[in-house]
Parts: structure tokens; sequence; C-alpha cells
């Protein structure tokens, strides 16, 4: 698709019928997958046919096919978006050469970190979203812009190095990538060859998921972007680090019971995320804030090391993969409307724009957790696996409980800042080479369409908790005994 885009270019309407199509037939293969591996087990696919651990395996279980179908679900959305963005700024005729390309090749860099099944595609999967990304967030040439992309991509590669290095040492101490292969060498070696591997990847997920303290890169970087990009980001890159996080944590280097360590980077990261986005005057970098604190809800799931936090951190990331790209589609409408992302310039939007308000509305209570939200729902998960899992868990979910008064804390502010009040004007165009058109006539309904698509696969996501819930439970149970996945890769013997 990424290519077909690329030899249309010259077209402007080449690119969006290649593109659309493309990740809207992502979606459907992933639902199937999804379907298949959820009542059958893991579908493998041993590329080239080359067995393992020799070739490349890709492999779909319940939780890559899950956050996969969620992806693809987010991607359609925000490209939606984005295309009608660029047609009611530029015009139709407007051409776009590099965005559509470099978009498909982003979707393909996630889809290929959610199903590879050894270190070193994985890799790979990584430097394929860093290079679309880099482009992707710089499109809108500014000094602010490019500043903020020289620290994304100079922490991007840095955190490749290290993910590069992590490889040549397990590769060297075990002789293979495979992940189901090393779920049973890595045990054979020394303990501190162990703990060295596992704290060098800990660091290398923990930079592309932004753990405190390596999130700092993140509110700096994530805010300067086009609201389309933000949001992809936003909803996406930060869970696929995630993602290999819990992956290599629990088939290569399982814990035998919570970790004190991850339990304690949970808390942090909770706690300063939140506190972060509380102080906060600016609404993307609040939502950043709220983005690095709510990875710690997933993290503190991580941490557990039970199969109930293993699904309960499935069923978060699964759901705030949806509502922070929505949060963010949101923001960018707001700005568009009111020309400006500072709340004390803002007002009066609920008696302006009562839609606006309804979409910033659900997903701001579903983040915050209130009942009978998709995000209720998984924080319950992961309270209850806290719960069961020794005093240092319990406390942890002490933290998660204040993590989620302050995030209802910090969406208040933004509720009572930006829509009550009196209405105020848009603010002039700051920057008018910035691709964004400001004012009450400049946007068009497909972006309100795009937006409230993600919102109401949120209500979904809390309509469907029952199944869905029972689903990612197997999904923990699965990283809890690893039996299911490796037997599938390596065969019986």
């Amino acid at each position: 698709g990424a290519a077909l885009a690329l030899l249309g270019r010259r077209h402007p309407a080449v690119p969006r019928v290649v593109a659309v199509p493309t990740v809207a037939v992502s979606v459907a293969a992933a639902a199937v997958l999804l379907a298949t591996a959820d009542a059958r087990g893991p579908v493998v696919l041993h590329v080239g046919g080359w067995g393992p651990p020799v070739g490349i395996t890709l492999v779909a279980d319940r939780l890559s096919a899950l956050l996969l179908l969620v992806s693809t679900l987010v991607m359609l959305a925000v490209q939606v978006y984005a295309i009608a963005q660029r047609v009611k700024d530029q015009g139709r005729e407007a051409p776009s050469t590099t965005f559509h390309p470099v978009y498909l090749l982003l979707c393909a860099g996630v889809a290929l970190a959610y199903l590879t099944a050894d270190l070193f595609t994985l890799f790979v999967a990584f430097e394929v979203m860093l290079t679309a990304s880099y482009v992707l967030i710089t499109r809108r040439a500014s000094a602010r812009t490019v500043q903020a992309g020289m620290t994304y991509v100079t922490v991007s590669l840095l955190s490749s190095l290290l993910f590069l290095t992590a490889i040549a040492l397990v590769y060297a101490a075990t002789g293979t990538v495979n992940l189901a292969d090393l779920s049973q060498r890595v045990a054979t070696l020394p303990e501190g060859l162990r703990v060295v591997l596992a704290l060098l990847l800990l660091v290398v997920f923990g930079i592309k998921a932004a753990i405190v303290p390596l999130h700092f890169w993140l509110p700096d970087s994530y805010p300067s972007a086009p609201a389309p990009v933000t949001a992809l980001f936003a909803g996406l890159l930060t869970k696929v680090g995630f993602y290999a996080l819990l992956r290599t944590q629990t088939l290569i280097l399982p814990a035998d019971g919570p970790s004190p360590l991850l339990l304690a980077l949970a808390v942090v990261t909770m706690l300063l995320g939140t506190l972060g986005a509380v102080a906060q005057d600016d609404l993307n970098r609040l939502l950043s804030f709220l983005l690095v604190g709510h990875i710690g809800f997933m993290l503190f799931g991580l941490a557990v090391a039970t199969p109930a936090g293993f699904g309960g951190a499935a069923l978060y990331a699964a759901h705030h993969i949806t509502v922070l790209a929505a949060l963010f589609l949101v923001s960018g409408l707001i700005v568009r409307r009111t020309g400006t992302a500072a709340l004390d310039r803002m007002g009066g939007l609920a008696h302006a724009a009562p839609m606006l308000a309804v979409l910033f509305a659900v997903p701001a209570l579903t983040l915050a957790g209130l009942p009978p939200t998709a995000g209720f729902v998984a924080k319950l998960a992961l309270l209850r696996a806290g719960a069961q899992a020794g005093p240092w868990a319990v406390a942890g979910a002490g933290v998660v409980m204040v993590a989620s008064l302050l995030t209802l804390y910090a969406l208040v502010r933004v509720w009572t800042r930006v829509f009550w009040g009196a209405p105020k004007p848009a603010l002039p165009d700051e920057d008018p080479g910035d691709e964004l058109v400001v004012g009450t006539a400049a946007t068009s309904r497909p972006m309100y369409a795009a937006t409230a698509a993600l919102v109401v696969t949120s209500v979904g996501i809390a309509v469907a908790a029952g199944p869905l819930s029972a689903t990612t439970a197997r999904a923990g149970a699965d990283l809890a005994d690893r039996s299911a996945y490796t037997v599938a890769v390596l065969g019986e013997g």
C-alpha cells in the first residue's frame, strides 16, 4: 500500500484511494486473527518456510491480535481525520507526496512489532516506526517542531542502540533471538547475566513506553506535531513499547512473584505523570503527561506478575489506545476552534460547540475510570489483581486510586476552563504556515465523524466488557503459562 501510494503521488486522489482501503483491510484481517487465535490458539507463520529458531516467525495470539485490532481501528479513524483536515485546509487538489506512504509504513511497523516472534525482527519493526514517525513529526516544519523532532529522534536512536546491544548480548549468550526458544535457553544462564539482560531490556522498552524517569522526551515531542500525528503516536507508539516489555518480561524473564522494581516504577510513573498533568496549562502537554501517568497503570499489571495482572494490563492497554487517540483528536478540534492550546485563553465551548463538549466528556470520563466506562472495568481488573498479590501490590493498588483521582481532577480543570464560562472569540492564527486553519468554520464533518468513531469504540469496549474481559483473562493466563506460545512456535518437540 505504501509503495502504491508513493507511485501515485502525482495524482492527489490516488494515495487516498489506496491508503484508506489498505488500513480497512488490515482491520478486517486483525479481527479474523483475533477470532481464530481466541478459538484455536496462536496463529503461526514461518516466513519463507524457514522454521525456528533460524527463520522469521510471525505469531498472532490473543494478546497481539487484540492490540493489533484496536490499533488498526485507531489507524483508520486517524487516517480519515487527517485526510479531512488536509482537504479542508488546503483544498482537494493539494498534493500530499509523503503523508500516505509514510503513514502506511508506520502502520506496517506497528503491525510487525505486535506479530513478530523474535527480537531482531522486533528491532526492525521499531526502526520502521522510527523512520516513519520522524517524517510525520517534522512535516509541519518550524523551529519548535524541528527541535522537538530532534529530541524525539535522538532519544529513539539511543534506545535503538541499546536495543541492538541487548540483542547482541542475548545472541552471544544463547545462540538465538527467537522468543520461544529464548524462553527455554535464558533459564540456563547465570543469574547475574539474566539480571543484566533484564535491566537492559527494561531500559530499552522503558524509553519507548515513556516510563518515568525515561519519559522526559515525550511531553516536549508529542504536543508539537499536528493533531492526527499526535493522536496516532499517543495511541500506538508507547503501547507498542509496553507490549514489547510485557512480552519479553513474561516470555524470556518471567518473575516468580510481584516485582519490587516494576512496582516502584509503576507507582512513580502513575504519580509523576498525573501530578505533571495537574500542573499544565497547555491542553496537549496536559494530555501528554496523562499519557505518561497511565502507562504506569499498565506497568502495575505487569509488576503484579499474575495471570489476573497480565490480563488487566492487556485490557487497560486496549482501552487506553482508543481513549488517548480520541482525546488528542478532540484536542485538535478544540485548537482549530479557538486558535490556541492554552487553557486560560479558552471558554464557553459547551454553548458554542456542544458536540465538541460531548466528544471530550465521554473519553475524559473513561480515562478517569468512572463507572460504567471501559476505564472503570480495566482499573477494576487491575485493582482485583493487586488485592490478591500481597501487601506491596495492595499498596500499589492504592496508588492506582490516587492517580485516578488526580486524572479526574486534571480533566475537570480542562472542562471548567474550556467548556464553561462565556464564549471567547477565536484567536488569530499564530503560524499561518503550519497547515492549520482556525476559526468556527474551519472544521469539516468527516473530522468530527472520525473522532466520534473512536469515542463510540471506547463505549463499545465498555458494552462488550464481559466477553472482552474474558478474552484478556485468557490472554493473561497464556502469558503466565507460556506453553501454548512455545509449542505453537517450536512444535511439540
